[in-house]
């Protein structure tokens, strides 16, 4: 698994709109610090929490300098349809492959919900050279990150 001090693993996949744009890590590295924020699947009622508690503090990180990216196994055509009803003005990245879920070490199985191989809720913050300078990772994946405590490692990354 990934944490502080790591050189954070360089992944492609797919921004989460009905375009299917490729997306790449390297191209957003350099511009400041970015949160890396995986969560196990769009619609679900501690997914939804999270993504919209992100978007409330959109500004906070964006004035911080900071790219905020959702990452989730979903297809592109859910992550859309879940930014567009949740008003989220950030990237969501579909990763449907699993490269990145598992290039972080954050694959679980949820089988009471028939889900397989998706991410585990995790949140990155990598500075703008890419090395990790926070982590977290939920021991149960219907926990949500503290929000103040992610902003301030943007602040200081």
């Amino acid at each position: 698994m990934v944490s502080t001090g790591d050189s954070a693993p360089r992944f492609t996949a797919t921004i989460g709109t009905s375009d299917h744009e490729p997306f790449a890590l390297d191209d957003v590295l350099g511009d400041g610090p970015v949160v890396l924020a995986f969560f196990p699947g769009a619609f679900t009622p501690p997914c939804t929490n999270e993504m919209i508690a992100f978007q409330e503090r959109l500004d906070d990180f964006e004035d911080a300098g900071a790219t905020v990216l959702g990452l989730s196994a979903d297809s592109p055509f859910s992550l859309g349809a879940f930014r567009e009803e949740h008003g989220i003005e950030f990237d969501l990245v579909s990763d449907m492959a699993g490269d990145a879920i598992d290039a972080y070490g954050l694959t679980i199985d949820i089988a009471d919900l028939g889900l397989h191989g998706i991410a585990n809720r995790a949140v990155y913050v990598l500075d703008a050279d890419g090395t990790v300078v926070y982590d977290w990772v939920a021991d149960d994946p219907t926990n949500e990150p503290d929000y103040g405590a992610v902003l301030d490692a943007v602040e200081s990354a």
